[in-house]
């Protein structure tokens, strides 16, 4: 099995344009996947094409074509939604779990969310169990699976990371992994936690962090919207791609980047190490 390139459009977020054109810039940069994010409902940003995300409300075969017609794939979609606030939550993802299957990704990625301020960790535990468990069926249903990221409070140790997986045996459920996250973090040594985890991982998000990034906040923060360009920061994406090499599926690794120029250069160094 192999590791693939891919591109989560967040890099185009300050760009101000819409879907359609990152796919675009996607194919153009050379990727084979890219991983879109899904929200609900109607946003006015998306509908006046500055921003990239796609409702939930669209066709999701129009997504499939749209894809599809620059040649490219879905590694999954960005469906990150608060796994402690099922009211939120819970409809959020099992309309990404349908719409996913519609539209051909595998994937949905998501994490437990900033946590109510009211609640203990038992209760938050309760709450993760019920969504997750709610969600499994449905995306055991419709051959989907569910990536879980390091991110938020409880998800930024291997430790924690595995409390969650564990609360619910499902095989819809895995991990997508982030680099980035688990490196700042700085709880947990990333490559120890990767190798730890690739039997269960289905994504990876590809985040490279500055060295000036993970001298001011390494330690203090649990993760980060977006990196650096792959290849211009602290991470060693030799041994990232060795770790993953060993596992028997296709692991996609979907950069998440800023800009358009860090997609380019992330690319350009991505394909040149595989």
């Amino acid at each position: 099995m192999a590791v693939k390139v891919g591109l989560m459009l967040e890099a185009i977020r300050h760009q101000d344009k819409p879907f359609v054109w990152g796919v675009e810039k996607a194919a153009e940069i050379g990727y084979e996947y890219v991983e879109p994010m899904l929200h609900t409902g109607r946003e006015l940003l998306s509908e006046a094409g500055y921003y990239h995300s796609v409702s939930q409300l669209e066709d999701p075969l129009w997504v499939r074509e749209v894809i599809e017609s620059h040649g490219l794939k879905l590694s999954g979609f960005s469906s990150h939604a608060p796994l402690c606030k099922p009211e939120i939550s819970l409809e959020w993802l099992k309309m990404s779990i349908r719409f996913a299957d519609y539209a051909g990704a595998p994937v949905i990625n998501t994490d437990e969310g900033p946590k109510p301020t009211w609640t203990s960790k038992e209760m938050d535990y309760t709450l993760m169990t019920y969504t997750l468990t709610e969600t499994a069926r449905v995306a055991e249903r419709h051959g989907v699976k569910i990536g879980l990221e390091p991110h938020q409070q409880y998800r930024k140790t291997l430790e924690g990371l595995d409390s969650i997986y564990e609360l619910v045996d499902s095989p819809a459920i895995g991990i997508n992994f982030d680099t980035g996250n688990s490196y700042l973090a700085g709880l947990s040594d990333p490559y120890g936690w990767l190798e730890h985890v690739k039997d269960r991982v289905v994504h990876v998000h590809a985040k490279d962090i500055s060295i000036q990034h993970s001298e001011a906040e390494r330690g203090k923060v649990t993760g980060t919207p977006v990196g650096c360009a792959c290849g211009d920061g602290v991470i060693d994406w030799s041994r990232i791609i060795d770790i993953l090499s060993e596992v028997d599926r296709d692991i996609v690794l979907s950069v998440e980047c800023g800009t358009v120029d860090q997609a380019v250069r992330s690319f350009e160094h991505l394909t040149s190490l595989l």
